[in-house]
């Protein structure tokens, strides 16, 4: 079958631009075979990361039709299957990507986002490498005084491991997080999924230092956006950002809402929907960000958005419990009796607030 890659280049010496390149393949033929061939057969200059060949080493990670994937796992019919769920359609003008109307695919093939290009789809990995090296991702085990030989674990705590284990750097979780795009400090959720590696092995001593690292501002944990990009693309489902609220919960255990405001939010929420099965937005900003009138600072920074909100007609003046309230506090109480650490990492549209 005939497709056509359109492909992006990024020369020294030149603006960057995509290049089209037109191939006939096997359906089943995979984008990094697709890639070889072109820069075999057509273009040597097309520079590209490879190795295994077999989703083992990562090393082919790379946006394909506007998501981060490995080249070497996804294949012609598999991307042509999600332009014609998806309703793709690419003009013989030039269309992005997805099905022209004469049927031909029309493949997008870019660099990671997130990170500098150095050429073509060839990216600079160095802050992806400084995120992980931030988060001590390396057992720290001191053996129990007397221990002779191997430190060995049980099957049970060796199976903790086995999700986060999965792990292969590829990039992918990196590339589509909007919190690092906005936020330069924030770690990246490959870092933390490795972190939570070390918070989950039973032969680490170091857990307190880690969970006080971890809950360093918006660097750590509190900086995800929970956003999902990372676990919808990680092709190892290694899911990221479940480990991210693991991580959360650990913390959440051993604070009281005095000791940060993304700890505060967090905590509040909770009590807020026990109390009546939804947010009471008034009594959230006040005990969130002017902690229950304790930060002046947060009161004040308050103000101009109540006042706009009730200039628009936006500011609830009462509220009104839901329906079912008595049912979700129960289930609520009833998650944290069964794990005391489930501080119920709760998705919710509400933005974590920044700062102390």
């Amino acid at each position: 079958m005939q497709v056509i890659f359109k492909i992006f280049r990024k020369m020294p010496d030149g603006p960057p631009a995509f290049q089209e390149y037109g191939l006939d393949v096997e359906p089943g033929t995979t984008i990094l075979d697709c890639l070889n061939r072109i820069k075999w057969e057509q273009d040597g200059t097309l520079a590209f990361r490879k190795n295994c060949r077999n989703t083992i080493c990562g090393s082919c990670s790379m946006r394909i039709n506007g998501r981060s994937a490995l080249a070497c796992k996804e294949n012609i019919s598999s991307e042509v299957r999600r332009f014609q769920q998806a309703g793709a359609i690419a003009s013989s003008a030039g269309a992005a990507f997805g099905l022209r109307p004469d049927g031909v695919p029309v493949m997008l093939i870019a660099p990671l986002g997130n990170l500098p290009i150095i050429k073509d789809l060839i990216v600079d990995m160095q802050p992806f490498w400084q995120g992980l090296k931030a988060v001590d991702p390396a057992v720290q085990a001191t053996p129990p005084e007397g221990m002779v030989g191997e430190f060995l674990q049980s099957p049970a705590e060796r199976s903790r491991l086995n999700q986060v284990g999965n792990c292969i750097l590829c990039g992918a979780c990196y590339s589509e997080c909007n919190a690092r795009e906005v936020n330069p400090e924030f770690v990246g959720p490959h870092a933390l999924a490795k972190a939570y590696r070390m918070v989950a092995d039973s032969r680490d001593r170091t857990l307190d230092d880690r969970l006080e690292a971890y809950n360093e501002g918006t660097a750590g944990v509190w900086g995800c956006t929970r956003c999902y990009y990372c676990n919808a693309v990680c092709p190892m489902e290694v899911a990221p950002m479940d480990q991210i609220g693991k991580i959360k919960s650990a913390i959440l255990a051993r604070k009281d809402g005095q000791a940060s405001r993304s700890i505060r939010h967090r905590k509040t929420l909770i009590d807020l929907v026990k109390q009546g099965g939804w947010i009471d937005e008034r009594q959230f900003g006040l005990r969130v960000v002017g902690n229950s009138f304790r930060d002046w600072g947060g009161l004040m920074s308050l103000g101009p958005l109540g006042l706009r909100m009730i200039a628009t007609g936006k500011f609830p003046l009462s509220f009104e419990k839901s329906e079912g309230t008595a049912t979700v506090r129960s289930l609520v109480e009833a998650v944290q009796t069964l794990d005391p650490a489930a501080q119920v990492e709760m998705t919710t549209d509400t933005p974590e607030p920044v700062g102390g």
